[in-house]
C-alpha cells in the first residue's frame, strides 16, 4: 500500500521541482543565447539585439569553422586525445585496483602503498616541479602529455576498488582453481562484472579529457597541436593572433562575426559531451554505490 503524502509534503516537493526547474533554465539560457547568435546575421549580431532566438537565421559561421584547417585538427586531436586516455586511464585504474581489492593475494606493503595513494590524491609537489619532470622524461609538446600523465586516478581507482571489493571472491577462487590467472580472473570474471564502475569511471575521465584546456597550453608550444579546449581558450580569451590564424580573414560583406564564429566552436566543442552523457548517466548512481556498503 503507498502511503498518502501530506500536504506539507507535497508543498516541498513542488518547491524542490520548481527551484530545480528555474536552476535548469538559468544553466541553459546562457548556452542558448549563444547558439543564437552562431545562427544570427553579422547585422544582428554587431546591433546586440540577438537574445534567444536568431535573427535571420543562416549557416555561415558553422561552414566556415568546418572548412578551417586549424579547428578539424584541434577537433581531432581532441577526439584521439579522449580514446586513447579513457582507455588508457581505466587500464591502469584496473590494474592498480585489482590487487588492492583482492586481499587475498600476497601483496607486501600493501597498507603503505594505499596510503601512498591517499598522500598523492590530496598533495602535488606544484606546477614547477610537475613541469621539469615532464621536460626530463620528454613529454613536452607531443599527444603523450595529454594522455599519459593522466593515465593513473587515484579517486578513480578508489572507485573501481571499492566495486572490485563487492564482487563475491567465490568467483574468483573458482577460475583459478580451474587454473585461471590473475590477468584471466580480471579480464574474464572481474571485467565482465564491472560495467557499471567503468562506464561511470569512463565517463568521468572523458569529460576530464574533453575539458581539459590548461595542459594544451602549457605543456605543448606548437599551437598547431593543441585540442580544441585549448585553442578555444586562446581564441575567446586572447582574441588577436590565434582568433586570426583560426579564423582567417572575415570579408565586410558575409555574416561572420567573431562572436558567431566563436559561438560556432563552443557549440562543436559541448556537443560530444550532450550526446554522450544521456546514454551513459543512467550507470551513475549504480557505478558510484555499488561495493560502497559492505555487509
Amino acid at each position: 500500500m503507498v502511503e498518502e503524502r501530506s500536504p506539507g509534503a507535497r508543498i516541498a516537493n513542488s518547491l524542490i521541482y520548481i527551484v530545480v526547474g528555474l536552476l535548469a533554465i538559468m544553466a541553459i539560457l546562457p548556452f542558448w543565447n549563444v547558439l543564437s547568435i552562431s545562427l544570427s546575421s553579422r547585422a544582428a549580431v554587431e546591433a546586440n539585439v540577438v537574445s534567444l532566438w536568431p535573427v535571420g537565421l543562416h549557416f555561415e559561421n558553422y561552414q566556415h569553422v568546418l572548412n578551417r584547417p586549424q579547428f578539424t585538427r584541434s577537433l581531432l586531436i581532441s577526439v584521439a586525445r579522449v580514446v586513447f586516455g579513457v582507455g588508457l586511464q581505466l587500464l591502469v585504474c584496473m590494474l592498480t585496483a585489482y590487487p588492492l581489492a583482492r586481499e587475498t593475494i600476497d601483496m607486501p606493503g600493501r597498507t603503505l602503498y594505499k596510503m601512498f595513494l591517499i598522500f598523492g590524491m590530496l598533495f602535488s609537489g606544484g606546477l614547477i616541479p610537475y613541469f621539469l619532470l615532464l621536460r626530463d622524461i620528454r613529454l613536452l609538446n607531443t599527444f603523450a602529455v595529454l594522455v599519459v600523465p593522466a593515465s593513473l586516478s587515484i579517486f578513480h581507482s578508489i572507485l573501481i576498488l571499492n566495486f572490485f571489493r563487492g564482487i563475491p571472491r567465490e568467483l574468483a577462487e573458482a577460475a583459478e582453481i580451474d587454473g585461471a590467472t590473475h590477468f584471466d580472473v580480471l579480464f574474464r570474471v572481474y571485467l565482465p562484472l564491472s560495467t557499471p564502475a567503468l562506464m561511470t569511471v569512463g565517463l568521468f575521465a572523458a569529460v576530464q579529457h574533453w575539458n581539459a584546456w590548461f595542459d594544451g597550453l602549457v605543456f605543448i608550444r606548437d599551437a598547431a597541436n593543441r585540442p580544441l579546449q585549448s585553442l578555444l581558450y586562446s581564441i575567446v580569451m586572447q582574441g588577436g593572433a590565434d582568433a586570426e590564424a583560426v579564423w582567417g580573414t572575415i570579408g565586410q560583406v558575409s555574416n561572420l562575426t567573431p562572436r558567431g564564429l566563436s559561438g560556432a566552436m563552443l557549440l562543436f566543442a559541448a556537443l560530444p559531451i550532450l550526446i554522450i552523457y544521456p546514454y551513459i548517466q543512467r550507470y551513475f548512481t549504480t557505478g558510484l554505490t555499488l561495493g560502497a556498503i559492505k555487509q
